[in-house]
């Protein structure tokens, strides 16, 4: 399905980023390969760790095994808590959302708008004071 997906989109955009959502890195690093030279980007998500395994593959496509969260980084999966009962009983437990120590995870591509091919991916991984340090820098100084 991913094939028929990725033509459909080309018909319309030289440009494709596909947004893997699965639990196992071999999964994910199955797909990268997979559409490698199909896709300019492949980056998997789910876990809400992010990898540092951020790279160009050899035909074209820019890979990363899980981009992360934009959330609580102190958290298990957004909660407050670091060893939440449920784990340890595996009973259902609710969570509350944690709110502490917020961190935004992304990717930034860089991509060849003839071809689609990527040319570069870097990781970000910035705390809200790293944010509001670069708001407050002048916008050629960026």
């Amino acid at each position: 399905m991913v094939e028929h997906a990725i033509d459909a989109v080309r018909r319309e955009a030289k440009i494709v980023l596909v947004d893997f959502h699965a639990e196992a890195t071999s999964e994910k690093v199955a797909m990268g390969w997979h559409l490698d030279g199909r896709a300019t980007a492949v980056v998997g998500t789910h876990t809400h760790v992010q990898t540092a395994d951020e790279r160009v593959l050899p035909h074209g496509t820019a890979y990363i095994t899980d981009v992360g969260m934009t959330g609580p980084h102190d958290s298990v999966i957004a909660s407050s808590g670091r060893h939440p009962q449920r784990f340890l009983t595996a009973l259902p437990q609710r969570f509350e959302t944690a709110s502490e120590n917020p961190r935004l995870n992304a990717v930034i591509v860089t991509a060849d708008e003839a071809t689609g091919r990527a040319l570069a991916i870097d990781r970000l991984s910035l705390s809200t004071q790293a944010i509001e340090a670069l708001v407050a820098q002048p916008v050629g100084a960026r």
